[in-house]
């Protein structure tokens, strides 16, 4: 879906977003998933936030779901089809966005899909990447002012496609306050971790570690 009414550079110019308020708020994580996406990069993400409010005895904290462009099934890496809940035209207020890596060269050539990931960042509080998410995240020029990393063999590719990029590597997430990307594929569960961590509670996020039976790293 193309911004109606808007140009891309218009958004570039949109007033920034307020932050989001308390860890009382139902928070909405809207993960972004396309064909050819790496399954691991938007399911350990998926998991994490839904098992947090699985087991959260005080409130349902977050509300978990995937978009893709259409809202039609996506195949991700080797055939696996998937339903997400929402396309572009109709999905709830991102508070949270998440964008998928995977064979991501397609996605970084549609026009539609970098206005929707700029558009979303306009309002969201936090826009988060998992792997070669990045490149499109970068695209969409929302990473020009802070460290960033991704999959450890597309570091040198993100450098040199965009070599504005001050690019990290040998860590497993980077969180620069609004931004925050992380590295290849499970590596996305660790960052989803630390989101809930800082959206709710360490003590939430430990929990949810400990329930999915997964060693956090914690980049400390």
């Amino acid at each position: 879906m193309a911004v109606v009414g808007r140009t891309y550079a218009a958004l570039r110019h949109a007033a920034k977003p307020s932050v989001m308020s308390g860890s009382n708020t139902r928070v909405n994580i809207g993960i972004y998933i396309y064909d050819q996406a790496e399954v691991l990069d938007f399911s350990g993400p998926f998991e994490v936030f839904s098992t947090a409010s699985r087991i959260c005895k005080d409130d349902n904290p977050f509300d978990v779901f995937l978009i893709s462009e259409t809202g039609n099934a996506v195949i991700a890496r080797a055939g696996y089809t998937v339903l997400p809940c929402y396309g572009f035209n109709n999905h709830p207020e991102i508070d949270v966005l998440i964008v998928t890596g995977g064979v991501h060269i397609d996605e970084m050539g549609k026009l539609p899909v970098i206005e929707w990931i700029y558009q979303q960042s306009q309002s969201a509080s936090v826009v988060a990447s998992v792997c070669t998410g990045a490149f499109l995240l970068a695209k969409a020029k929302l990473l020009e002012e802070h460290k960033v990393t991704t999959h450890w063999e597309d570091i040198a590719d993100l450098r040199s496609t965009f070599p504005q990029l001050n690019v990290v590597e040998n860590v497993r997430w980077v969180d620069e306050g609004k931004i925050v990307t992380s590295g290849g594929i499970s590596a996305g569960i660790d960052m989803s971790l630390h989101l809930v961590s800082k959206l709710h509670s360490n003590d939430l996020a430990e929990k949810t570690a400990k329930q999915m039976d997964f060693a956090w790293t914690k980049n400390s």
